[in-house]
């Protein structure tokens, strides 16, 4: 009984505490709205609505006009000193007037190490969002040298992945346009780790839509791998560099001493390297011409590349192109006139034509219709494969492949370059790369075999044996195992009576005619040069709903 009562004694003073708790909170809260609503009552009587309203959005478009500033006045000027453009003034000569529409102007860094929190810029350095080209759509993201040195943060490569995903959702291609001094010390593994988001993504849609990158300053560290996995690196004379180690490093680890452009200039990885596919001779040309081959390109491994209208005759004959080959099998000629004089109206758009020149690669349109053409080239190393060769046509018959755009080849091989160089080098491994991309290719493929085609270079350069399409050849061409010199060589003793000349006509009469490869079944026809270009229109036509898959298989190990 004592317990009881103890226990309501208790639990009455306990309910009369809460009852004065929530009587206390009652108040407080009723006293709370008393005020908020005298306050409410003294802003309405200050401002109305409407003009709340309006200081709201006078400061969004304050926040925007602060965007567009970049750095500021005087970091543009500076750029502007450079012979360089800013990033907004990229993307407004890139795509179609009054097109672009921006993401992300709010963003700001979040970092507060090193004194960071009182530095920040609307943007954060980068430019992104879409836009059209030619009516098409495209993502775009412009790295901003005015702020920070287009150093890379964290909310920076969020940015960029951002309309990464977006053009891969939609099927559109990416262009970045990159002007950036590295990752961002200030956020360490912050940084780093965005590089590494950007990479992810560019593998993501590699094969996807097309990915090119226009270097138009600084592209340092971290910041070159991105471009290096894109499909196509455009570099601008005197204003771009790409490099992993910068000179300055260069010079306190290995006491070499060089300067920027002899390092990662737009000569050297347009000429040596094999780094970039075009060099431009200043920003504008750059942009211009970027508009102009994206025309080639579908916008998706899922569509066909866009046709267009033409006025050029589908049968339009030039005469010249009977007499082009030299007489002799050996005299060097150029490849890009017959190329120019086969394609619609004369328009070539080669790629990477200062590196590895003994192989043409570029676009063309036949019938409107866009092509790859890949061409041995006689007059560098006689048409000769070699390890930069194989490399730079591998990767184009890849890319061809991969969008759904026809590959034209046009064959004047004597084979494989020979030398202890090229066998050091890894010319049976680089060698392997061309040959794999062209069997694994299943879109039309249309071969011409204009002058010789020999040993396994005859194999590698398209031919019927590696699922080609249509074949043809020249009437003079040749092909066989080797060039008639050579054959007599070996065979001299077992080829009977007569002078090596005379040995050397009967070789070429048997074996290195086109007719005992037609008599096979390996050339489809032989054609007379001045029908090339109507032929390989009706073939692009007859060719146009062709199906081939490969095998199932997870992925094929190309020999890297």
């Amino acid at each position: 009984h004592a317990q009881h009562t103890m226990f309501r004694r208790f639990s009455l003073r306990t309910t009369q505490s809460s009852l004065k708790r929530v009587k206390q909170q009652q108040t407080a809260v009723f006293s709370a709205n008393m005020r908020f609503q005298r306050n409410y009552s003294l802003l309405v009587d200050r401002k109305s609505e409407p003009e709340l309203k309006k200081d709201f959005v006078d400061k969004i478009q304050k926040v925007k006009e602060m965007a567009k500033e970049g750095g500021g006045a005087a970091r543009v000027e500076k750029q502007h000193e450079k012979g360089k453009l800013t990033a907004r003034e990229r993307i407004e000569l890139l795509l179609d007037k009054g097109s672009f529409r921006e993401y992300d102007q709010f963003v700001t860094h979040r970092c507060t190490d090193f004194g960071m929190e009182d530095k920040k810029f609307y943007g954060d350095g980068v430019v992104t969002g879409y836009g059209k080209i030619n009516g098409r759509l495209v993502y775009v993201f412009s790295q901003d040298f005015t702020v920070f040195g287009g150093s890379l943060s964290e909310t920076f490569a969020q940015k960029i992945c951002k309309v990464m995903d977006q053009a891969a959702k939609v099927g559109a291609p990416v262009i970045g346009l990159n002007d950036s001094g590295g990752a961002r010390i200030q956020e360490g593994v912050d940084s780093l780790a965005g590089y590494a988001e950007i990479f992810q993504r560019n593998v993501n849609a590699s094969g996807l839509v097309p990915q090119i990158s226009l270097i138009m300053g600084n592209c340092a560290g971290g910041a070159v791998y991105s471009p290096a996995m894109t499909d196509f690196i455009f570099m601008v004379k005197n204003t771009s560099y790409m490099y992993v180690t910068g000179p300055e490093v260069l010079k306190t680890v290995t006491r070499e001493e060089i300067d920027h452009e002899g390092l990662g200039g737009s000569k050297v990885h347009t000429r040596t390297s094999g780094v970039a596919h075009y060099e431009f001779e200043n920003e504008i040309d750059a942009l211009k011409r970027t508009r102009e081959f994206i025309s080639f390109l579908p916008q998706n491994n899922n569509e066909m590349p866009p046709k267009t209208e033409t006025s050029d005759p589908i049968d339009r004959k030039d005469a010249i192109l009977n007499d082009i080959i030299p007489s002799s099998s050996t005299a060097p000629y150029d490849m890009k006139d017959i190329i120019n004089l086969i394609v619609d109206e004369r328009d070539f758009f080669e790629i990477q034509p200062d590196y590895a020149k003994n192989i043409l690669t570029g676009f063309g349109r036949f019938g409107g219709r866009p092509v790859a053409i890949i061409a041995n080239q006689p007059n560098e190393l006689a048409g000769c494969l070699d390890v930069n060769s194989s490399v730079k046509a591998a990767r184009f018959v890849r890319f061809a492949n991969a969008f759904n755009i026809p590959i034209l080849t046009l064959v004047d091989v004597p084979g494989f370059l020979p030398g202890v160089n090229q066998e050091h080098s890894g010319i049976i491994r680089h060698g392997a790369k061309l040959l794999f991309a062209y069997a694994e290719a299943t879109v039309p493929k249309i071969t011409i075999i204009t002058r010789k085609a020999y040993g396994g270079a005859y194999d590698v350069m398209s031919s019927k044996h590696l699922r080609g399409d249509l074949n043809y050849a020249w009437p003079q061409s040749e092909i066989a195992v080797m060039g008639p010199e050579g054959a007599v060589q070996i065979l001299g003793r077992n080829m009977g009576e007569g002078t090596t000349k005379e040995k050397e006509d009967a070789y070429r009469a048997k074996f290195a005619s086109p007719l005992q490869a037609a008599s096979r079944g390996f050339i489809d026809d032989v054609i007379m040069p001045v029908d090339t270009r109507r032929l390989i229109i009706e073939g692009l036509e007859l060719l146009e709903n062709k199906h081939l898959e490969n095998p199932p298989k997870k992925i094929s190990n190309i020999p890297l």
